[in-house]
């Protein structure tokens, strides 16, 4: 058995469904002593309980309200004692609000797509930062991001908010990493391609899209991610094993950062 997260406790802040359960049964599958996961739906969350057995507890609520964090953490610290690290999860298309190329954005969608994939970013490390402060302790933040942050594809991913809301969390990671490394508190951020999520659905049917993943994420056959691809990397980034480093982008992306998309 995996040891690499023995004893520790972490909010999973949306981890009730697709990556962020993923990654919950991952740190308990590492020897975490605990986990609470977030998310906006009783339903999802009364199944990843199910699916994460005892070692879970699982909060009602949504990421972009400032309280909701701070709760996740205090309900970790009423359980176990204590809170060791977290992972933000939480985010995701803004296209039914109207996000698309700039020329056509509702303006609608930019402050509930920015609310959604950054500020709550914002607010949830705010929260673990403040708890380590307070504790006297510290520990990692993970953040997770897109390859869209910097790495665009206009033809069949033109969300321009949604990138910029992506790209806006690794400048804050990387702020915040460079403002509290010297209390030993890390931030990192894992970016992803295209992951088969309740996000994706509209690519995964896609038979265009599907053809251009298979050249723009060539890696193991060419295919849309799986949620367990990167689950290792976000063992490690959690974990002691990481303690000498902060302020970095981990692409866990099929090769879609060194891919040209076409034969």
């Amino acid at each position: 058995m995996n040891e690499a997260l023995a004893g520790k406790v972490i909010v999973v802040v949306g981890g009730t469904s697709g990556l962020g359960l993923a990654a919950a049964k991952a740190i308990l599958q590492a020897g975490a002593a605990g986990v609470v996961v977030t998310g906006r739906s009783a339903e999802r969350g009364q199944s990843a309980l199910a699916q994460l057995g005892g070692q879970a507890e699982s909060l009602l609520g949504d990421a972009a309200n400032p309280r909701h964090a701070e709760a996740a953490i205090d309900a970790a610290r009423k359980k176990w004692g204590h809170c060791d690290a977290l992972y933000h999860v939480a985010g995701g298309s803004g296209r039914s609000w109207g996000d698309g190329p700039l020329h056509e954005l509702t303006d609608e969608a930019v402050p509930r797509t920015l609310e959604l994939n950054l500020q709550s970013v914002i607010y949830s490390n705010r929260a673990m930062v403040r708890h380590f402060l307070q504790t006297g302790t510290r520990g990692p933040v993970l953040n997770l991001g897109s390859v869209l942050g910097w790495s665009p594809s206009p033809r069949f991913f033109s969300t321009h908010v949604y990138a910029a809301a992506k790209s806006g969390i690794i400048g804050f990671t990387k702020a915040c990493a460079a403002c509290y490394a010297a209390r030993g508190i890390r931030f990192n951020v894992i970016a992803p391609a295209l992951v088969d999520t309740p996000m994706a659905r509209r690519a995964a049917g896609n038979e265009l899209i599907q053809a251009f993943i298979h050249h723009k994420q060539p890696l193991d056959g060419g295919r849309i991610g799986c949620p367990e691809d990167l689950d290792a990397a976000v063992v490690y980034l959690l974990s002691d094993g990481a303690k000498f480093t902060t302020g970095q982008v981990l692409a866990v992306d099929g090769g879609w950062g060194v891919s040209e998309g076409h034969a």
